[in-house]
């Protein structure tokens, strides 16, 4: 059917885009000259071509940065266009709250990606489930009773286990720092998420986890895939000029697939056999008279909400550990402070989560690697599901909506001297905003995760900090080697690799290694 309406065209895919072009360009002014004669506006933003908007504008690369210099020519909220697809971008704390906050009621729904979601067949992720979803609520009591406070404290044995690991391996082979971080916190969550034991920097569900993170920020570059735009394109046949996406999609979503599907059969047929390590996922699995629940959308829930667990804690972790090792060998004097505290609270001991309120500074420092450095930048895009007026700006339905969270966290005005990492900004009896409030995500679609990758950076970092010193590196001649500083894009953003130097320190809590 779809290919008999593609053959009656008799048009090519240039002419058809130059078609549908046009069109989307007329919605646009007429919807500009509906909104004059209501005596509102769209908010400012960068000038556009009557066709194609920002098409030529959309930052590719770390677009947090150019959104943020946006705003300093056209304030806080910037508004861009692309054919017919409407984006505002939400540059200060206040609009951002008072949009995906105050008003999540109309805010907390997810816009549809065609390729990624869509056609990738990758649209029924916790992040990603639509609001009007009944699966939505479910997934996200599910994945708060998991994670709660309470919860995660029958974590903790295993988050020590994997520390020690992780320690063992800076100590044996330090230049492979980022392998080990790696590692540490896919082996974390595989086993609070499915029982299963992380054997080594090469275990298979860290290979997936690393190609599903792959896919997706080749899925996700903005203004890579026409469909987006035109999301009719939906419906050309795989075999048409110009339909690759189409194959591309199928197929790199049955590579990602791996990432949920694999081990929550691995449970599953360990829980069969009553061979199984009890995890988030055999909790919610209840199993009565030696059978597994049959009922599919269950089976459903808990596959996804476990895969939540393994993807956004995974990688969010691995981001922020990373650019802890960049900032020790940045900032020794900031390290020196941190392991002097540190030694004063477990002198001859490794610390351990009971520590946690003992040791502010470390604390303090955990908030202000989150903020210099959010490892999401821009969050996940929300969508207006109403119209909507906010400060005399016209908000279309269906617009995506973007907290920038890197402007937030780098506003002079809630964080002076921003670029600078300075933990005491978040210390004294007057510290500086929270950055928690804005680093996990806003309204609804809050991080449930957030309290569980607190310990594990709090319980990693005070740990590392207690066995090593980490430095610049130094070249042949001892001459210290400057470490590059850059960003990957996508969703999550994660240091590009750099070199550090890890040293043990002479210190007797080596011995428990």
């Amino acid at each position: 059917m779809q290919d008999g309406w593609i053959n009656s065209l008799g048009i090519s895919p240039s002419a058809l885009l130059l078609g549908l072009a046009v069109y989307y360009g007329c919605l646009w002014l007429f919807l500009k000259y509906r909104l004059r004669l209501r005596g509102i506006r769209l908010p400012p933003g960068p000038t556009g071509s009557f066709i194609a908007g920002n098409l030529t504008q959309i930052p590719k690369v770390e677009p947090w940065l150019t959104y943020t210099s946006w705003s300093k020519i056209y304030g806080p909220i910037v508004y861009y266009r692309v054919f017919n697809n409407k984006t505002i971008i939400l540059n200060s704390a206040k609009a951002t709250i008072d949009l995906l906050e105050s008003r999540s009621t109309i805010y907390s729904e997810r816009p549809t990606s065609w390729m990624s979601g869509e056609l990738a067949k990758r649209k029924y992720g916790v992040f990603s489930t639509s609001f009007s979803d009944p699966r939505h609520k479910s997934m996200r009591k599910l994945l708060q009773q998991g994670l709660n406070s309470r919860a995660a404290k029958s974590y903790r044995p295993i988050q020590m286990e994997e520390t020690l690991v992780l320690l063992r391996g800076l100590k044996d082979n330090p230049t492979e720092f980022a392998a080990h971080i790696r590692r540490n916190a896919v082996a974390v969550i595989m086993k609070v998420a499915y029982g299963y034991q992380v054997e080594s920097n090469d275990d298979r569900m860290v290979r997936y986890l690393e190609d599903a993170f792959t896919i997706s920020a080749s899925m996700n570059v903005p203004g890579k895939y026409w469909v987006e735009f035109f999301p009719i394109l939906r419906f050309l046949p795989e075999w048409f000029p110009g339909a690759g996406f189409k194959r591309l999609a199928r197929e790199l979503g049955k590579t990602s697939s791996r990432v949920e599907s694999i081990p929550f059969q691995w449970t599953l047929e360990n829980m069969a056999k009553g061979d199984f390590i009890e995890s988030f996922t055999s909790k919610h699995l209840h199993i009565e008279d030696g059978q597994l629940p049959t009922d599919r959308a269950l089976l459903e829930e808990i596959k996804w909400c476990s895969a939540a667990l393994y993807i956004g804690g995974g990688d969010t972790t691995v981001s922020a550990l990373t650019t802890f090792f960049l900032i020790m060998s940045l900032y020794p004097d900031v390290q020196k402070r941190a392991q002097k505290d540190v030694d004063e609270v477990a002198p001859d001991r490794l610390p351990t989560l009971d520590d946690f309120e003992s040791l502010p500074y470390i604390r303090a420092m955990i908030k202000e690697i989150l903020r210099w450095a959010p490892v999401a930048p821009l969050g996940i895009p929300h969508k207006a599901m109403v119209d909507d007026i906010y400060e005399n700006y016209f908000v279309p339905k269906g617009t995506r909506v973007i907290g920038n969270i890197w402007a937030i966290t780098h506003d002079e005005d809630l964080y002076p001297n921003p670029h600078i990492f300075d933990p005491t900004r978040h210390l004294g009896d007057s510290p500086q905003a929270d950055p928690f409030k804005f680093v996990f995500g806003f309204g609804r679609r809050f991080c449930p995760g957030a309290h569980l990758a607190e310990m594990s950076l709090f319980l990693n970092i005070s740990n590392i900090l207690a066995a090593f010193d980490i430095s610049k590196p130094l070249d042949k001649n001892g001459v210290t080697i400057e470490p590059s500083i850059a960003w990957t894009t996508g969703i999550t953003s994660h240091l590009k690799p750099f070199d550090c130097q890890i040293i043990p320190r002479p210190k007797n809590v080596l011995l428990e290694i």
